[in-house]
């Protein structure tokens, strides 16, 4: 009993050690930004007090940037990219595993080279394909390019989970002659939440966060998104910590609170085997 309790202390001294870790920076990052710029350098591992509080940073970014359109264009690509990701990668993965056909195997193999090669390779023809189309300098080319990047993983995990629902749900459903799009929409998709809470997380989280893609695909105030707009304030010799920290603040703080939302949904999905 004793050794089993020792266990139990040390497996919880390392995972509260590494949320320390992980959660650390989140924290320093919030809390430098609402500070002056002399006391970032001078305790930056202090709260902020009444000496040390200043919202310049925050007075910066909101009157020498567009940082609500910025704020505005990633809320618009991350939410269309994750609901087409979810919608389309739930109905591909669907298919594949409910209906077997001639080259369904070799589909989901290319499929999964998705996720072993980084969309980043293609960049220049990315960038050809949407100055031909005409897309180059819009949301529209992002969301496209984001749908690429993460349906390959959505449709292996929801495949996986879909594998798991019992199949007798879908022919008593067939029994009462209910069409497949019902059979879908009504019958799997309520007990794929967890899997799509999984898929949503990390989808959200490398869209949110990209800078490649929107610094060659868009060019003018009016499309860049918050993690490109962070980088103004960066210079070769003088740097503004102050709307720095302010900015990325606000771009941290969306992803953190849409964890915290899905964190149930997205460790239910892991443990029920989402994830091989």
């Amino acid at each position: 009993m004793l050794k089993q309790r020792a266990e139990t202390l040390g497996v919880h001294v390392i995972l509260i050690a590494y949320s320390l870790i992980a959660i650390g920076p989140i924290l320093l990052v919030v809390m430098n930004s609402f500070k002056a710029r002399k006391a970032i350098f001078g305790a930056p591992l202090a709260p902020p007090n009444a000496d040390t509080f200043s919202l310049v940073g925050y007075a910066k970014v909101f009157h020498a940037s567009h940082v609500v359109t910025y704020f505005g264009n990633s809320l618009i690509v991350t939410l269309a990219s994750m609901v087409l990701v979810l919608l389309l990668g739930a109905m591909a993965a669907w298919a594949l595993t409910e209906y077997r056909f001639r080259g369904s195997t070799a589909l989901a193999l290319f499929l999964s080279i998705g996720i072993m090669v980084p969309i980043r390779l293609g960049s220049v023809a990315i960038l050809k394909m949407m100055r031909a189309a005409g897309l180059n300098d819009t949301l529209t080319a992002l969301i496209l390019v984001y749908i690429a990047q993460g349906l390959p993983l959505a449709i292996f995990i929801l495949s996986e989970f879909i594998q798991q629902i019992p199949k007798d749900l879908r022919d008593a459903a067939r029994c009462d002659g209910v069409p497949e799009t019902r059979i879908f929409f009504e019958v799997i998709a309520p007990l794929l939440r967890p899997a799509i809470a999984t898929v949503a997380v990390f989808t959200i989280v490398p869209i949110w966060n990209d800078l490649w893609f929107p610094l060659i695909l868009t060019s003018s105030d009016s499309t860049h998104t918050i993690t490109l707009g962070v980088q103004q304030f960066l210079g070769q010799y003088i740097t503004d910590w102050n709307a720095v920290l302010a900015a990325l603040s606000m771009a941290i703080l969306p992803v953190v609170a849409i964890y915290v939302i899905f964190s149930r949904q997205l460790i239910s999905g892991l443990t029920a085997g989402a994830v091989k």
